[in-house]
């Protein structure tokens, strides 16, 4: 199954970003307390801020400052020290009860930003799941969290996990968000759960419409194989010709043609593989053949054996037997009995047993070349294989009658009466009647000649 959120390094990366965009607003915010060394010198130390103060004092402030320096120095090339940073965290994390609740999240946040820097996921996800249980915390803040858990979640492949921290998301947001919409569709998509996916995927490309933001091509792609999977080809059908127009991309216009087949509109779909092979869009054996085959079968055998052509000079399509054959059979059902020739005597030459040397003399035969017809007709026999061979015996004593050999089509169609060919029997007797008339003109032309001479 697709997963948008595949990688999980990347998704470590994004959480890990969004997660540091947070502590720099946290690290921004100073409390009036911060300034109480320069206070003391106009009078009394005011009280420190409340546990429920949405402020760092001044020690946390330093701290967090000499943390957030260490994390993400300023100086280019200068490697980041993370173990450096975990020392002072866990200074900051001994007196974590005496801190106020915006320091507890703002501690937290950096041991996730932390976590996810040293490839620590399970931490990670626990550390935010601690941030949600502080009891004054900034509405940003939850957010943050819910998002990246989400994230992580997905990630992780823990879809259902991932599916509550997005609603719990929603639940404290006044506001939907696109990635959210995202979050949710794909979780369930993972999942299998198609029905509950789709409206959230639309959810979100609706977002991204209304903002004058562009679709991302795979998501329109998403979209399309849950459709599919719940063979609900109108609507595969509707998203996929919106990618066509959007995106002209071959696989969405072979998507296009196979999703007519399970429509059953064979005129469409054979128009779109039309098409397909128009703008050079093909680009394997099977879609030529189907587009030939499918020519043939709206009696346009000619276009057909012209697009299997094309897939030989490509070298997309094996010039093997089987195809070859296929070009052949093509020819004769447009009665190209000399177009046929050519690859019929290719696959002749490629074949193992006697079956394209059969097809061979039955074109030579259509082209009256009865001499050739023969000979192509015993090397089938000879090599055997063929489905029928009483029926080539038979066809051979056809050949050899064209050419007077009345002697060789007798012994040709009685063994072909011996392996049950039915109408063996009336062809030998008009092999004998044949052969009659052609004494008897032999002998009148005899008789003529004589007569002239004397």
């Amino acid at each position: 199954m697709i997963k948008i959120f595949k990688r999980k390094s990347l998704t470590r990366d994004i959480v890990s970003a969004l997660t540091m965009a947070g502590l720099v607003a946290c690290t921004a915010v100073y409390s009036s307390a911060s300034f109480a060394a320069d206070e003391e010198k106009d009078g009394a130390r005011k009280p420190p801020p409340s546990r429920t103060s949405d402020v760092l004092t001044e020690r946390v402030f330093n701290q967090v400052s000499e943390i957030q320096a260490l994390m993400s120095p300023e100086e280019a090339g200068e490697e980041p020290d993370y173990e450096g940073a975990k020392v002072l965290l866990d200074e900051l994390n001994e007196r974590y009860d005496r801190l106020n609740d915006f320091e507890k999240s703002t501690v937290l946040n950096f041991y996730t930003n932390y976590y996810l820097s040293t490839d620590n996921v399970e931490m990670a996800l626990q550390t935010f799941e601690k941030i949600l249980t502080i009891e004054n915390l900034r509405i940003e803040v939850q957010q943050r969290a819910m998002m990246a858990l989400g994230q992580l979640y997905m990630g992780e492949e823990r879809f259902e996990e991932a599916i509550e921290a997005y609603d719990r998301w929603r639940e404290v947001s006044e506001e939907e968000h696109e990635n959210v919409f995202l979050g949710l569709a794909n979780s369930y998509y993972n999942l299998a759960k198609y029905n509950e996916a789709i409206p959230f995927l639309i959810q979100h490309m609706e977002m991204l419409e209304t903002q004058g933001k562009n679709v991302a091509r795979n998501i329109y792609g998403l979209l399309n194989l849950m459709y599919i999977e719940l063979e609900d080809y109108v609507n595969a059908e509707r998203i996929t010709k919106q990618m066509v127009v959007l995106y002209d991309e071959p696989a969405d216009w072979r998507n296009l043609s196979a999703i007519y087949g399970y429509l059953d509109d064979d005129k469409a779909r054979i128009e779109t593989l039309s098409l397909t092979f128009a703008k050079g869009y093909m680009a394997n054996e099977s879609e030529f053949i189907n587009l030939a085959q499918s020519l043939a079968g709206i009696e346009a055998p000619y276009k057909g054996a012209k697009v299997l052509e094309k897939g030989f000079q490509d070298g997309i399509v094996e010039e093997n037997e089987e195809n070859l054959q296929r070009l052949v059979q093509l020819y004769l059902l447009a009665n190209e009995y000399e177009a046929a020739l050519v690859p019929a005597v290719k696959a002749a030459e490629l074949g193992e047993t006697g079956t394209s040397y059969d097809q061979l003399g039955y074109i030579y035969y259509m082209m009256h070349d009865y001499s050739n017809s023969v000979d192509a007709t015993q090397k089938a026999i000879e090599r055997g294989g063929l489905d029928n061979l009483g029926d080539a015996q038979l066809f051979l004593a056809r050949a050899l009658v064209e050419l007077d050999q009345f002697e060789a089509a007798t012994v040709a169609a009685r063994r072909a009466q011996e392996l049950g060919e039915s109408s063996a029997g009336s062809f030998i007797n008009y092999i004998e009647n044949s052969k009659a008339r052609f004494e008897n003109l032999k002998q009148r032309k005899e008789d003529a000649g004589e007569f002239y001479r004397s």
